[in-house]
């Protein structure tokens, strides 16, 4: 079956950015980013079951299947290689895609993501959003996941951030949720991947990220030979959005540094 072209926003010239969302999230946690246009090519998708890609086709339950769609969508914009980046579970898709489409990752952006998979304990965690969100829709969802989703500083100085976050998080719907859960549950650990890495990575981390904390990003940066770390003082889980212009320097340095490579 052929995979759906994904919503997507598409915007500057230069090199191809494609920027994975994370969970409960669509595009618009990469609206930030749009000033890295003066840079890159910047293309951010609507993942399958989310946003505009709601539509779409039932949500994938595997991050394979959503890597394969990102795929589809470099192929639909006539783009053989991408720096490919994702921010939290648009991270495990980056490395879903780095297994399978390997020949068209230029560069890895990794953001407040992290290479293992769920233990028991995360699994249970997972269950209960399932039923949370079958139960009593996004909004449940985002109730839960709040309090994880934006670093201390954030929730304390901006509020504007919180609220857009939440906006984000409470119009996801439900089988995006649903199917989106059962694809990190049922996801690989990544880790053994990391040392056949060979492209260049430029890892980010909020300083005050509890969900994938800076010591998940300072292993990877430890097992990816060659790649870059930045940790970014008083944000959380959602770096780029919680402090744009440092998570941006951070990005347009590594696109300056790799130049000719992509």
């Amino acid at each position: 079956m052929t995979a759906p072209t994904l919503a997507h926003d598409d915007a500057g010239a230069g090199p191809p950015l494609l920027l994975l969302h994370g969970f409960p999230h669509d595009r618009a946690l990469w609206a930030p980013q749009r000033a890295l246009a003066r840079r890159a090519r910047v293309i951010a998708p609507d993942l399958r079951g989310f946003g505009a890609s709601a539509a779409a086709g039932a949500p994938p339950t595997t991050l394979d299947a959503h890597a394969d769609d990102a795929a589809a969508l470099l192929d639909a914009l006539g783009i053989e290689r991408a720096v490919v980046g994702g921010l939290s579970m648009g991270g495990y898709i980056a490395f879903a895609f780095w297994r399978r489409h390997r020949a068209r990752v230029a560069a890895l952006l990794l953001a407040d993501t992290r290479p293992g998979a769920d233990d028991a304990a995360g699994i249970a965690r997972r269950r209960e959003l399932i039923a949370a969100a079958r139960r009593d829709g996004a909004r449940a969802v985002a109730d839960a996941m709040m309090p994880g989703l934006l670093g201390k500083t954030t929730r304390a100085r901006r509020p504007g951030v919180e609220r857009e976050m939440r906006a984000i998080c409470e119009r996801a719907p439900v089988a995006g949720i649903v199917g989106a859960l059962e694809a990190m549950i049922a996801r690989p650990d990544s880790t053994p991947d990391l040392a056949t890495i060979d492209v260049p990575v430029q890892i980010v981390v909020g300083a005050e990220d509890v969900l994938t904390p800076p010591r998940e990003s300072e292993a990877m940066h430890a097992a990816i030979r060659g790649s870059r770390l930045a940790v970014i003082p008083e944000a959380g889980h959602a770096s780029n959005l919680e402090d744009p212009a440092a998570f941006n320097a951070v990005v347009e340095d590594f696109l300056r540094a790799i130049g000719r490579a992509i």
